[in-house]
């Protein structure tokens, strides 16, 4: 049997990471890394209560101190916006949400512990502390509240007493009547309260900022991290300092992560920016961990109740869910969206006639909630797998016979679900029955027995998943040859591990004839790329490579057009191989570098494409299975083993692929067994470090065993779905559902929320006992 080698170039090509040797070897270049010569440090005094009116006492002390060039409060920003958010969903009643303002420094009231009061700039950070140390706030405590039920209870302390409620907003999908109407004939009813429980996203990179000011144009200069430097210079320049895009650059060099989190606009970035101004020196701002958990946005944190109406078949009726979503004390830049988006996506791969969902966002004296890994698609999933789980049990069809009779159809596709969503392709009952299969379904039930022969429990977990992702929109891309032969690419879209410059190299080098230490891809500066809208939703790949496809394609064709005079050949005649341009079945050639030079126009050296517009999103889909062991004496679990079938669409870099969908399920699992943000009630953060808070570990982990089944997109010009968030989509439903189940056959337990530390697992199964 023959087997055919992997392609070196294009789809599928198993290219090797070009980013990674100056990574590993230390020669990234990230925002710390850049202190332009006389460049000052910045430090934030923070709130230390979570409510209360403050009172900033004389500054003139600590501003004589020794170092210090700058300490800006709120009475110095007249004029200057406060952070915005571009949340304006609709609500139920047709308006939109009251917005209330977030400040850049907070004037008399602060409304979460962190929210930012003073701006200091010294020569060293450990003098603008020094300085801050000096200062006297003094604080009248208010009545907090930090739980968001608690917070929707009439007698809950309010975060804007102005607004009246801590009721940021109302929106819902779906027809209440008809919802309604399908419960009352339904001949049974599973229903479940359900916690997605707040997270920290600890990217390894903390955020950071150094601001420049060019007084003779009247020009920034911005180096941070970001998820997209156009949006953020945009929403810096326009909608806080009021001033032309024009009159930014953002610069983002090498970034530590981002997973939603950096994609944010936050208050130190536009006061450095003022700083910078103000003093006519560099200003540099670099967040520390214990920042990180009190002041960057945290994820998830919903609160629901969900119910499923099915007929006496176990065939599913109608659906219906009760969400608070929290949002913190303000509304984040993208905080509406997330459960808005998340609604939508409530149904799943289920055939699901009828949906009432009813979302209210909810003020809590806390930090802020914006996306998070996957935004609003994982609360989703994880709701509606846990309900079908939980369905399975109650009619005692199980887990597997419940989806499989509830499961749309390939023949239904396209198949517009109760929440607007149309998906356009895929195999759902293929991918669960693949992944049974891999995973030994049939042999679990002799794994389980001689677990419990062992005095251990042993669950096994279903977790099939749907998400939408690359929407609609495009990516621009200009490739140019350069004077050495080699080629480089422009692209507005923004690396922050996921391996860019491989998967777009992929799209040039076999076009070009060259290899991918001949390309270099240029992210991260809005001087150098005009427009881009970022990375988040998965959109990279799937957009920006059919782009540059295009483009690469464009450029093959002018760089023949060039050489076709100097080899006095025709066109079609000519090849690109190895850096040069031959005429095909003889030894005439030109090398590319030469084609280059020999240009009267250097704008045949250049091609552009925007060209290609995708018109709907994508819906990546999959079934992950988790199988877990639980030692009922400690709680303590572990994961035996975990297997996922997902369908991408098709597959860019199969390396790549696994390193995205490993990262994400281990997101995942984090958010199921170890990481909980707790608050006390007065909203002080107790998991502020990483004392409190677990995260996973690499002895955590099981071996991942990883398979696709890809049906292509139908909307995408390659077919492409989307990865980057699926990881943490199915496996947070696989893990819980597999913990569920290990508990049900030990002692009858039916529900426990994440994360299922330890503690909780010993607890409940102390009080199932009892």
């Amino acid at each position: 049997m023959n087997i055919a080698a992997p392609p070196k170039y294009g789809m599928g090509a198993r290219a090797k990471r070009t980013e990674d040797k100056a990574l590993v070897t230390g020669h990234g270049h990230f925002t710390d890394d850049y202190t332009p010569e006389g460049t000052l440090q910045a430090y934030v005094l923070r709130s230390a209560m979570a409510h209360a009116k403050i009172k900033v006492g004389d500054l003139a002390a600590a501003r004589a101190m020794t170092g210090v060039k700058l300490i800006l409060t709120h009475d110095d920003l007249d004029g200057i916006n406060g952070l915005p958010c571009k949340g304006k969903i609709r609500q139920v009643d047709g308006t939109h949400p009251w917005m209330p303002e977030h400040p850049l420094l907070c004037g008399d009231v602060v409304r979460h512990v962190g929210d930012p009061i003073l701006f200091i700039v010294a020569d060293t950070v450990e003098q603008a502390k020094m300085a801050s140390e000096s200062v006297e706030i003094d604080y009248d405590p208010l009545p907090a509240v930090a739980d968001l039920r608690r917070a929707v209870e009439d007698d809950a302390p309010l975060v804007w007493p102005e607004h009246g409620t801590n009721v940021a907003f109302t929106c819902s999908r779906g027809a209440k009547g008809a919802t309604d109407a399908a419960f009352l004939r339904a001949a049974k009813v599973t229903r479940m309260e359900i916690v997605n429980n707040r997270l920290v996203s600890n990217y390894m990179e903390t955020r950071g900022i150094v601001a420049e000011y060019d007084g003779a144009n009247d020009r920034y200069t911005l180096t941070m991290g970001t998820q997209g430097g156009h949006g953020m210079r945009d929403r810096i320049a326009k909608d806080i300092l009021g001033i032309p895009a024009s009159k930014v650059r953002v610069i983002t060099p090498d970034v530590g992560g981002g997973f939603g989190t950096k994609s944010f606009v936050y208050q130190e970035y536009p006061l450095a920016a003022i700083a910078a101004k103000k003093l006519g020196t560099p200003v540099k701002w670099i967040g520390d961990r214990s920042e990180h958990f009190l002041i960057d946005s945290h994820g998830r944190d919903n609160f629901a109740v969900a119910e499923m109406a099915m007929d006496e078949n176990g065939k599913f009726l109608a659906m219906r869910v009760d969400l608070l979503a929290g949002m913190g004390a303000y509304l984040s830049q993208f905080g509406p969206f997330i459960p808005e988006g998340g609604l939508t996506m409530l149904t799943g791969l289920y055939d699901i006639p009828h949906l009432y969902a009813l979302c209210r966002g909810v003020y809590t004296h806390t930090v802020t909630v914006d996306a998070y890994r996957g935004a609003g698609r994982p609360e989703a999933a994880y709701l509606v797998e846990r309900l079908v789980d939980q369905c399975g049990r109650e009619t005692g069809l199980g887990p597997v016979e419940i989806r499989r009779r509830n499961f749309i159809q390939p023949e239904a596709l396209p198949y517009e679900t109760q929440g607007g969503r149309i998906y356009d392709s895929g195999e759902f009952d293929g991918h669960l029955e693949q992944a049974l299969t891999v995973s030994d379904y049939k042999g679990f039930e002799e794994r389980a027995a001689a677990s419990k022969a062992n005095g251990k429990l042993r669950g096994f977990g279903i977790g099939t998943y749907v998400e939408a992702c690359a929407f609609p929109g495009s990516e621009e891309a200009t490739v140019r040859l350069e004077q050495d032969g080699t080629v480089t690419l422009l692209i507005g879209t923004q690396t922050n591990g996921q391996g860019h410059a491989t998967a777009y190299s992929q799209f040039i080098v076999g076009h070009l004839g060259l290899d991918y230490d001949k390309v270099k891809v240029i992210q991260g500066d809005t001087d150098q790329v005009p427009n881009g809208d970022g990375t988040g939703g998965s959109r990279s790949i799937p957009l920006g490579a059919v782009s540059v496809h295009n483009a690469a394609v464009k450029l093959a064709r002018q760089v023949k057009t060039l050489a076709s005079e100097q080899l006095e050949a025709a066109v079609d005649d000519l090849e690109l191989v190895d850096g040069m341009v031959q005429v095909a079945g003889t030894n005439r050639g030109v090398s590319l570098a030469d084609v280059a030079k020999s240009a009267k126009d250097p704008q045949a050296l250049t091609a552009f494409d925007n060209d290609f517009e995708q018109p709907e999103p994508t819906y990546p889909n999959g079934t992950h299975i988790a199988e877990i062991e639980v030692d009922p004496e400690t709680g303590v679990t572990e994961i035996v083993g975990y297997w996922i079938v997902d369908d991408f669409g098709a597959t860019v870099n199969p390396m790549l692929l696994e390193g995205q969908v490993h990262g994400g399920i281990v997101q995942g699992l984090g958010q199921a067994l170890y990481e909980n943000v707790v608050y006390d009630d007065d909203g002080q953060l107790l998991s502020a470090s990483f004392l409190d808070y677990t995260m996973p570990r690499a002895a955590h982990m099981p071996n991942f065993v990883f398979e696709t089944r890809n049906v292509p997109s139908k909307t995408n010009a390659f077919g492409i779905k989307g990865a980057g968030e699926a990881g943490s989509i199915g496996s947070c439903p696989a893990v819980m559902n597999a913990m569920v189940d290990a508990l049900n056959r030990g002692y009858g337990i039916t529900h426990i929320d994440m994360p299922a530390t330890p503690e909780r697992v010993w607890t409940a199964i102390q009080n199932a006992k009892a």
